[in-house]
């Protein structure tokens, strides 16, 4: 632990305080939590950001699809322009939704998305919406405890284990890591592709999970890059300005490295709206690179914000390309891990 973490300490302690007993009046019923007649499953974390809650959620959009099953996403819509709830619509964009939410709306039009601060006044309002949902995901509810899910699902990075970190201020975690006992499910996400059985057992003693838990390891592939625009040709561009507003840009960043022989990353917060003055320094970098053969790439969720911005009109004549990420599990782990999902869902559907 380094100095400023140790001087930040009595903070982190005074908060897991709060913390605690607000999760003791919860788990005791003195606050009192709702629950719903319909499949619920939470994909969450203990951390601030950074573990891969969409590319997991849109895993199990595509699971859940090929079971024949209407799905529908509950998220909070964190840094949108809007309150209250909104219901995904043909003019929604990621200002009214938040960039998750509107990037899910937008890749899955078959799903009904909703945004909503309070999730328990939310779902009633999604019902309402999309009659025919069968089941909802929620986005990001690990913390939200008026609302008791189904399954719970909580992520954790393989080189940013929960276990290894510190509640906010002293380090990254919103919630202690005893709070991992609420999950169901833990995913270790992010993890290198060659990760051994020696590794994975490890990291299962770290975590030390209780009976009913189960542990799984997920890595992130990469797609091939899409165009912005369909009209644009597949690029073999020499140099990179790579784009992007996530929790953790280094795996983006390494893999545009493993592309191209020059890559420049121009790195902002997560969630990060785009202001001019920023689209307007991106062309700046863009054009102070020398060689011709060049391109702008962004992550998926940038991609959908640029788009939208009305500033696009100053970088919509550059060649941009954007990057598709979607989870992996091994075969032997995505089995069970399906069959969990589809038990859960199977023995509690809806009654319509």
């Amino acid at each position: 632990m380094k100095i400023f973490q140790l001087l930040l300490l009595p903070l982190s302690w005074l908060y897991q305080g709060i913390l605690r007993l607000r999760n003791h009046l919860y788990d005791t019923d003195f606050m009192g939590t709702t629950s719903f007649d319909i499949p619920t499953i939470n994909v969450g974390n203990l951390a601030f950001g950074g573990t891969g809650k969409t590319p997991h959620i849109e895993y199990l959009i595509k699971y859940l699809g090929s079971k024949n099953l209407q799905v529908s996403i509950m998220s909070r819509g964190y840094k949108r322009k809007t309150i209250g709830y909104v219901f995904a619509e043909p003019n929604s964009s990621p200002f009214s939704l938040g960039d998750e939410p509107y990037q899910l709306y937008s890749k899955f039009p078959n799903v009904a998305v909703a945004v909503s601060e309070n999730r328990v006044l939310g779902i009633p309002n999604l019902l309402y919406d999309a009659p025919h949902t069968a089941v909802i995901l929620l986005d990001d509810a690990y913390q939200h405890r008026a609302l008791k899910p189904g399954l719970n699902i909580l992520l954790t990075e393989q080189n940013k284990l929960y276990t290894n970190d510190y509640l906010v201020p002293s380090g990254y975690l919103r919630e202690y890591a005893a709070a991992a006992k609420r999950a169901d499910i833990i995913i270790v996400s992010k993890c290198n592709t060659d990760i051994t059985a020696e590794t994975k057992n490890a990291i299962i003693q770290k975590i030390n999970p209780l009976p009913h838990q189960q542990v799984f390891f997920s890595h992130i592939a990469y797609a091939p890059l899409k165009p912005y625009f369909d009209e644009m040709p597949s690029t073999n561009a020499h140099a990179i300005l790579g784009v992007c507003g996530i929790a953790r840009p280094t795996l983006f960043e390494d893999h545009l490295k493993s592309l191209f022989p020059e890559v420049r990353l121009k790195s902002y917060p997560d969630h990060h709206i785009f202001t001019e003055k920023d689209i307007d320094w991106i062309v700046s970098d863009f054009e102070q690179i020398e060689t011709k053969n060049k391109a702008i790439v962004t992550t998926e969720k940038d991609y959908q914000k640029l788009l939208q911005s009305p500033y696009f009109y100053k970088i919509k004549e550059f060649p941009l390309y954007y990057l598709p990420i979607e989870v992996v599990f091994s075969k032997i782990e995505e089995t069970a891990f399906q069959q969990i999902i589809y038990t859960y869902v199977s023995t509690n559907p809806r009654k319509f």
